[in-house]
């Protein structure tokens, strides 16, 4: 079984679309950082940044051999939409949302809604990832 984790997720653009990026940040139970991933996306929008910093989460959680996890993203509609509440409709949305499908399977992963003051920890790796690649 192994042990669970937090994953926090972010992505943003400076702009919408916009120069963007995505950011997980995986956390033990003592809320220790174990590994924080960031991808430099270029120009895409901010959906498709929230949606990156899932794949990377699961990537990395994937990585680590480990197989459960909270997901906490401040986008409500990502969640939503992951959650099978909401249909994906876009098609950039519907390519990524099938890819995190696949990363999904074998996983035991809740994704949740937090407000962004909760994420705060993702959304600094989101921007100094941007702040890096737009110096």
């Amino acid at each position: 079984m192994g042990m669970r984790i937090r994953i926090h997720g972010d992505g943003g653009s400076r702009g919408n679309p916009g120069p963007a990026a995505a950011a997980a940040v995986l956390l033990d139970s003592d809320g220790e950082v174990i590994e924080t991933r960031t991808d430099y996306l270029g120009v895409a929008t901010n959906n498709v940044a929230e949606y990156r910093s899932v794949e990377l989460g699961l990537e990395a959680l994937r990585d680590k051999g480990l197989t459960a996890a909270d997901f906490y993203l401040d986008s409500q509609l990502v969640v939503r939409q992951l959650n099978g509440d909401y249909k994906v409709k876009h098609p950039d949305m519907q390519a990524a949302f099938k890819r995190i499908q696949e990363l999904l399977e074998g996983l035991d992963v809740v994704f949740e809604h937090v407000p962004r003051a909760e994420n705060q920890v993702a959304d600094t790796a989101v921007n100094e990832c941007l702040d890096a690649h737009l110096a």
